[in-house]
């Protein structure tokens, strides 16, 4: 059997595919003909970690949205179950149903009591469907204010995870209200009295994102991406096609380096040479200390400065050239 880890390789990290392939080999002669290959085996783990980082430092736009959607990378329940102890996950938004797209609960970050709440995918094909692959609908996001309405009872800090493809687009959703919930949200997330940390971990689309987005400190992850539609769908608009996606990645200047240029995020959170994917506990390690750096900042300040530096910062962005 191969050795190299049971994972999906995308296209372009297929190079480190091969250099696994060739480790199976040399561990299949030696152990045929007993003869010692370790050197030649270290060799090519060294040209793996190289290859990873190469890879990583020539990305394109589009590949950065390939490796968001990674299908190994860590989604928000294992970056929770990784920073934290003593989750204490809460169901339902008391008017309709719990939506499993959206998770969310209290936990101890490095001791204290912090809400996290975020989008969750489903790690394989039966979970995806019972999370709808990530697209809350609008109990989905009516959830995730009722939790940050009860952090904010108790004094609580709120940490949120974005990684979705969108809120659900699909018409029992906009018969229930999927606008006004998330507009709502961004009203209610701007008052918080109390200290709101945003990450996207992978996806982060259009209103989906947005609905649990506003907060104190905005962070991205490297491979993270952030904009208003993706890359297929915005192709298929003015093309008529995905073929035209990769130049839609690029048009969009969806990456974390653009965003963070603009001024639309704080911090770009670096992860493990060649992705998130390859390393769960240190990209979850830096991510915890990012948060933990932004949490400490943040709750310096008086609660009615906070609310009014976070009307002041999302009232900034925004802005166009007149040629």
């Amino acid at each position: 059997m191969p050795q190299y880890p049971n994972r999906q390789f995308l296209e372009f990290e297929q190079p480190i595919k091969t250099l696994y392939e060739e480790i199976d080999k040399l561990k299949q002669t030696a152990e045929k003909s007993k003869i010692d290959m370790s050197d030649s085996i270290k060799k090519l783990e060294d040209a793996i970690e190289g290859k990873r980082r190469e890879i990583t430092s020539t990305l394109t736009p589009w590949q950065r949205v390939q490796l968001s959607r990674h299908p190994d990378r860590p989604y928000t329940m294992k970056h929770i179950t990784n920073m934290t102890t003593e989750f204490l996950e809460l169901f339902g938004d008391r008017n309709v149903k719990d939506d499993k797209a959206m998770v969310g609960g209290f936990a101890k970050l490095d001791g204290e009591t912090v809400m996290f709440i975020g989008q969750q995918k489903g790690i394989n094909t039966k979970m995806r469907q019972a999370r709808n692959f990530g697209m809350a609908n609008p109990e989905g996001y009516r959830k995730a204010l009722r939790l940050m309405k009860l952090a904010e009872k108790f004094n609580k800090p709120i940490v949120t995870l974005i990684d979705t493809p969108g809120a659900f687009p699909g018409l029992e959703a906009e018969e229930r209200g999927q606008g006004e919930a998330i507009a709502r949200n961004i009203y209610e997330m701007i008052r918080l009295k109390v200290p709101v940390i945003c990450v996207i971990i992978g996806e982060g689309a259009s209103g989906g994102a947005l609905g649990i987005g506003v907060g104190d400190r905005v962070m991205m992850m490297e491979n993270s991406w952030y904009t208003v539609i993706s890359p297929e769908n915005c192709s298929a608009i003015l093309w008529r096609s995905w073929e035209k996606k990769e130049v839609a990645a690029e048009q969009l200047k969806l990456t974390a380096l653009d965003m963070k240029g603009f001024g639309l995020v704080d911090e770009i959170i670096p992860e493990p040479a060649g992705g998130a994917h390859w390393d769960y506990a240190e990209s979850s390690a830096v991510l915890k200390s990012y948060i933990l750096k932004a949490l400490q900042e943040v709750k310096q300040e008086a609660p009615e400065k906070r609310v009014n530096e976070r009307i002041e910062k999302f009232g900034r962005m925004g802005f166009f050239d007149v040629q």
